[in-house]
């Protein structure tokens, strides 16, 4: 019986398949994983490239390894996909072979094409039409930047020779053996190219940013048929039922599908998903403005505030100072300090992001003293997660949005129990943690799953019972530690200028 769903997360710093299998309440479990981690490469200062054919063969491993375990290709109704959204890849149409390096979501190069188009007073018509502001994080300057950057790429888009797409896409044209040029609308909502209430392509965004549209894949819903895999790859085809960027995916993996929910994932980066429901708000706190989800006929809008730094501070501390040799060392350094001793980081590695959009803004370490010590550092790394959460929590109720009265959370970083409490005190708001941690995936295999007829509705809530963090700060401790914050903030930006 076909009663599995293959799902594809394909995210900044690995490629995982999981298998899901329908539970007796309408849900989803995991049934089979396998997971490949992803090289990274920085061939410049703010430059971040991935290498879209070792994505792929990472795709296809560990899909295969998930069919085996789960019992063969016959016991799988569909794929579902969710990826690292704006990450960039230029293609050749016949060969199938990407052309240049993926330039990643966290890529600056485009700084200053953006920067340009912003001061010649460009942002508030693509604000209007897309609900983004002007930056390098999203996908049009980085396509209009491979275009240049491959001799010849230019004229053969133009003619239908060489295929652009976030990664999404460029999955599913393998997965296709080069049938299906599709991208789903949470996907395309991130281009700076798609008008977020008609979800097409426009005209005068793909001219302004110089993206020729013979070049774009058809723009689909979250739970469309997007095509079906070569039947060579997996033993027969499968067919692809469901995509959404993992911050949708995530969205809908929580259920939160109603005006009012909200979730943040804390991944590499973090990124905070409200839904505001059936119409787009435009966002005076310099907020994005994006799509929820799409799906038969229904679909839901949201504000999104990304924070391009938060496991990858932990990271850095690992690997680059080297105080800790396993992540999960930094919440026993933090909890051995009585507070953080006046210290602060802006982990501004690659830029800030909502509110502040500084992208020429680096990390930033306030407050040392002769006493501060690597426990230090640890801390004000894991505290720097819930001074971003706050700022962006705080621009989401200057847009009108209702106050949370519960935050739900999902990623890595949500296993440090320190960090989550201390998202609590400083946010003042309850934190659940559901007992299953890969809300992207999920999310995609529940989009897979109604798209194919498997399950009926998107809202099928986990049995289990969640983690949950109440805030116990009081409000004079967490008025302080935020003066603190904002003091370190704008350090930060002005040593950019």
């Amino acid at each position: 019986m076909k009663s599995l769903i293959l799902a594809i997360d394909q995210g900044t710093t690995s490629t995982r398949a999981i298998a899901f299998g329908r539970t007796d309440d309408g849900g989803l479990r995991p049934v089979a994983v396998s997971q490949i981690e992803l090289a990274q490469h920085f061939p410049h200062p703010g430059w971040v490239e991935h290498d879209a054919a070792e994505i792929w063969d990472a795709t296809l491993q560990t899909c295969r390894e998930v069919v085996r375990k789960a019992g063969g290709v016959g016991r799988f109704a569909a794929i579902g996909i969710t990826n690292q959204r704006e990450t960039s890849v230029i293609w050749d149409a016949s060969t199938g072979e990407p052309l240049h390096r993926a330039i990643v979501w966290q890529d600056r190069r485009t700084a200053d094409a953006t920067a340009k188009l912003a001061a010649a007073g460009h942002e508030p018509e693509v604000q209007a039409a897309t609900g983004l502001i002007l930056d390098p994080y999203f996908s049009a300057s980085k396509f209009a930047w491979l275009l240049d950057a491959v001799p010849g790429s230019r004229a053969r888009a133009e003619k239908g020779e060489v295929k652009l797409g976030t990664i999404e896409s460029w999955l599913i044209w393998k997965l296709t053996g080069g049938v299906s040029h599709v991208t789903d609308a949470t996907n395309a909502s991130r281009t700076s190219l798609m008008d977020l209430r008609t979800r097409q392509w426009r005209p005068e965004l793909a001219e302004l940013f110089n993206v020729p549209m013979t070049g774009l894949p058809e723009i689909r819903g979250c739970a469309d048929h997007l095509g079906e895999s070569e039947p060579s790859l997996f033993g027969a085809a499968l067919p692809i039922h469901g995509a959404a960027g993992d911050q949708q995916a995530a969205l809908v993996g929580h259920g939160a599908l109603n005006a009012g929910d909200a979730k943040i994932t804390y991944g590499t980066g973090a990124f905070l998903v409200a839904n505001v429901g059936a119409e787009p708000v435009t966002s005076s706190t310099r907020l994005l403005g994006t799509l929820g989800y799409e799906a038969q006929g229904t679909a839901a809008w949201a504000l999104e505030g990304s924070i391009f730094s938060a496991g990858s501070a932990i990271q850095w501390l690992r690997d680059g100072l080297k105080v800790i040799s396993e992540s999960r060392q930094s919440e026993a350094m933090a909890q051995g300090l009585k507070d953080n001793g006046g210290v602060y980081l802006v982990p501004g590695f690659t830029g800030l992001g909502a509110p502040w959009w500084e992208p020429e803004a680096r990390g930033t370490i306030v407050g040392l003293t002769r006493d501060s010590g690597p426990a230090h550092m640890v801390r004000a790394a894991l505290e720097s997660l819930a001074y971003q959460t706050h700022d962006l929590l705080d621009a989401l109720g200057k847009d009108g949005a209702p106050t949370l009265s519960v935050l739900k959370v999902d990623g890595g970083v949500t296993a440090n129990a320190f960090a989550m409490q201390f998202v609590a005190d400083i946010c003042d708001v309850t934190v659940e943690r559901p007992a299953f941690q890969e809300m992207t995936a999920l999310g995609a295999a529940k989009l897979a799953a109604l798209g194919c007829g498997l399950i009926d509705t998107l809202d099928a809530a986990s049995a289990e019972a969640p983690a949950v963090w109440r805030p116990r700060m009081a409000a004079e401790e967490r008025a302080r530690l935020l003066k603190g914050w904002r003091g370190a903030v704008k350090a930060a930006i002005i040593a950019a200028q």
